[in-house]
């Protein structure tokens, strides 16, 4: 299954075109150079194909690449960084 993965700033999400149910990841920036992943969607036909991982990987690629810090909101972003310690420095401190 070929994903491509755009980026939507305006309506905060990364998303995967699906044929009309997309699959997505959804984000807020409750502070600047903050990202809140909040809620991740994957389509029932399309679970447990990797659709999600690959949403939060690139999720995760882009606030690395932009200075961004992260809250994981969503269970399945803070399961992803438990099961990938690379992307725990990412993790905005308390």
């Amino acid at each position: 299954m070929d994903l491509e993965v755009t980026h939507d700033k305006e309506y905060q999400q990364f998303t995967i075109e699906m044929g009309g149910d997309d699959a997505e990841l959804a984000y807020a920036t409750p502070e600047q150079n903050v990202l809140d992943f909040q809620h991740t969607y994957v389509p029932e036909s399309a679970r447990g194909k990797g659709v999600a991982n690959k949403l939060i990987a690139e999720g995760l690629r882009y606030a690395e690449e932009n200075g961004h810090c992260v809250i994981a909101s969503c269970p399945a972003v803070a399961k992803y960084i438990e099961r990938h310690p690379e992307h725990q420095k990412l993790l905005k401190q308390e």
